[in-house]
């Protein structure tokens, strides 16, 4: 066919290039990358979590003071179990009075403690501190007078007298007496003219007894300032000082009074070695 014979279809085709054929298809994105991990269930991420332990500074402090308030627990409990394996074979009667002294013993603690609540409102509120200071100052040097025997002391108390005819009662039974007062809340205390203080001995001295290295025969005589309700039952408690001295034979008796007299006194002795940290 020539040129001429040729429609204007026929050259429009000859003239558009053929179709490109489309490019084969790629492969899909990631299809080079490896499969995802299979998801952790929570029982894996636990143990993840705990292992290996990571223990911080402040984690180990807190577990050695929780370990020393545990055996700081375990040692209470265990005294107080021994505590109270030797109070199960007390007898009812014991038992009651060693209640009512320690109800003695706590009333004369809160009773110490509110005289210094006192003492320390009295400074702050005091308009010449100074003043209230002295003034407790000589009222604190009266009261460890009467402790150290250097002054005389009267007040409320009990008068203990022990008759020893067949000579059987012996320092130590004396010693017992004035511990026993003492633990009672015995404030002063006089000995057949001899005071006692915190440094007093007793040692037995032929058919007497030495106080401080002064001999005293009986009737032994004991002058004791102090709450009376308390000190007369401290003498009386089963198996005490008033039962111990009568298995010896020893005629023991005990009166109150509203006035005891301790008017025995020590000279003030000056330490040798010890003073004052203030100075």
């Amino acid at each position: 066919m020539s040129d001429r014979d040729e429609t204007p279809t026929t050259r429009l085709r000859k003239e558009l290039p053929e179709e490109v054929p489309a490019a084969p298809a790629g492969p899909s994105e990631g299809a080079g990358q490896q499969a995802e991990q299979p998801a952790l269930t929570g029982r894996q991420r636990l143990v993840n979590g705990l292992w290996p332990p990571r223990v911080t500074r402040a984690q180990l402090i807190v577990a050695l003071l929780l370990f020393g308030l545990g055996f700081g627990l375990a040692v209470q409990v265990a005294s107080n179990s021994e505590g109270d394996s030797a109070l199960r074979g007390a007898r009812q009667e014991d038992l009651v009075r060693i209640l009512d002294e320690l109800d003695d013993r706590t009333q004369r603690l809160e009773e110490e403690k509110q005289g210094l609540e006192d003492q320390r409102t009295e400074l702050e509120n005091s308009s010449d501190q100074a003043e209230e200071a002295r003034r407790q100052t000589v009222e604190k040097e009266r009261q460890l007078g009467v402790l150290a025997g250097t002054v005389a002391a009267q007040g409320p108390g009990i008068t203990l007298t022990i008759n020893d005819t067949k000579g059987t009662v012996e320092a130590d039974m004396l010693l017992d007496a004035i511990q026993e007062l003492r633990a009672a809340g015995a404030e002063a205390i006089q000995v057949n003219g001899v005071r006692v203080v915190a440094g007093t001995y007793l040692t037995d001295a032929g058919d007497g007894v030495s106080v401080d290295g002064n001999k005293i025969a009986e009737p032994y005589r004991f002058k004791v300032i102090g709450a009376p309700q308390d000190l007369e039952p401290a003498l009386n408690i089963p198996g005490g000082v008033v039962q111990t001295l009568e298995k010896e034979q020893a005629t023991v008796t005990v009166a109150q009074a509203d006035k005891i007299i301790v008017d025995a006194l020590r000279a003030a002795e000056r330490p040798d070695y010890a003073r004052s940290s203030s100075q």
